[in-house]
């Protein structure tokens, strides 16, 4: 049965403190773990409060610029007040997470400039009103660069440009959402054209104009993006516009006029996102026997053991079943186009480290390691180290290669 606590949670330049709640130390300790996550700091806090501020009307001159926006003052300090649950199966959609099913139930929250005087934040109904009131609320964020992408009914995706590597999956996998597949193609295409008279027509192909931007300053439902990717301050909003269809593949037919408004300024723009996507990283080696090593000094000590534990847990590393498993999808998607039988392979060599890229400012994020870290090199013999972005194959996995031990 889920056990619950009144407490009072207070937040001041990143420390958290819990007044009430659990005896036991090591379930404090993880509720404030998951509170510190949950509790937004930095930047994010100050967006998210100066957002807050003017959904609420305390603005009393327009935000139109960024300065205006950053002359909001942010308060330090946060008080929340709540029932604490700990060992719920599930958690309902109105109470703060924290983890391993725990969650707050806010009743109230305040802030304060000086510890004295608190004042409510909650969002009224008609906060977005008052959000929209303010001009620099209906801003996007700086433009990056523009993709078109034609997108054939069969799946195949033509992009006007070659995005960094890391982005062209995403945009991709963004364009096979915005225009759907199968039926609901047909009932997409008819929705762009708006009762044209192809409407009993099914083209051949979608043309999308993409736009690359940075994220806005002041987020409202009048710059939201279609989708954003990256997180932190690499993240890059995208908005998608229709543009045209064809028919028969090579005549292309505007939608409601939109050809005419695609602009030319994809060129060049490889190279600054390039440069945003140039994260800091720390090099870790992973060992099949659950070592994880890094440069000494190079993950602060207060989360060395739990950064520990979230790779062996997303590698399999220490666990010889799991590991080879792991490591045997691992090879099998990156040497997809090389080798495309090694998921038949019954004889893989026994890989016994893996070297990736962890980005720094995941370093103190709870989240999946997983969804941020870069797998770069394998070693099978403990000693050479096989780069797995090079052109060519291993040789370990080449079929008259002679491997150690199979998974």
């Amino acid at each position: 049965m889920p056990t619950t606590f009144p407490v009072e949670v207070r937040a001041t330049n990143g420390e958290v403190t819990l007044t009430g709640g659990p005896d036991d130390p090591a379930v404090r300790e993880r509720v404030l773990e998951g509170l510190r996550s949950a509790l937004p700091g930095g930047a994010t806090w100050e967006q998210g409060y100066r957002q807050l501020h003017l959904m609420m009307g305390r603005g009393a001159e327009p935000v139109a610029t960024p300065e205006d926006l950053a002359a909001i003052p942010v308060p330090a300090q946060r008080r929340l007040t709540g029932d604490l649950v700990l060992g719920a199966r599930s958690t309902p959609h109105d109470v703060l997470p924290l983890g391993e099913g725990a969650s707050l139930r806010v009743r109230t929250s305040e802030t304060s400039h000086d510890g004295d005087t608190w004042e409510p934040l909650a969002l009224p109904e008609d906060g977005m009103e008052h959000l929209l009131r303010h001009p620099l609320a209906r801003e996007r964020g700086p433009l990056l660069g523009t993709l078109t992408a034609e997108h054939w009914r069969e799946g195949r995706i033509d992009l006007d440009a070659e995005p960094p590597e890391a982005l062209l999956e995403p945009l991709e996998d963004l364009v096979r959402e915005w225009n759907g597949e199968g039926e609901e193609w047909r009932e997409r295409h008819l929705e762009l054209l708006d009762g044209g008279t192809d409407a009993d027509a099914v083209p051949q192909a979608i043309r999308t104009r993409l736009e690359l931007r940075g994220l806005p300053l002041l987020p409202s439902s009048a710059n939201e993006p279609h989708a954003v990717i990256g997180e932190g301050e690499d993240a890059l909003a995208v908005y998608l516009s229709p543009l045209a269809y064809t028919l028969d593949g090579e005549d292309w037919l505007p939608y409601g006029g939109a050809e005419g408004e695609a602009l030319d300024s994809s060129s060049g723009f490889g190279d600054l996102l390039t440069q945003m996507l140039d994260v800091q990283t720390v090099p870790v080696t992973v060992w099949a026997d659950g070592r994880v090593e890094w440069p000494e000094g190079d993950v602060p000590q207060e989360q060395a053991d739990r950064v520990r534990g979230d790779l062996r847990s997303a590698t399999g590393a220490g666990d010889p079943a799991a590991w080879a498993e792991w490591t045997r999808t691992l090879l099998a998607e990156t040497f997809a186009d090389e080798a495309p039988d090694l998921t038949e392979r019954g004889n893989l060599p026994a890989v016994q480290g893996v070297r990736l890229d962890l980005p720094t400012d995941s370093l103190t994020d709870p989240d999946d390691p997983a969804q941020y870290f870069i797998e770069s090199e394998v070693t099978f013999d403990g000693q050479t180290w096989r780069d797995l972005y090079a052109e060519e194959l291993p040789e370990e996995l080449r079929e008259e290669g002679e491997g150690s031990a199979a998974n």
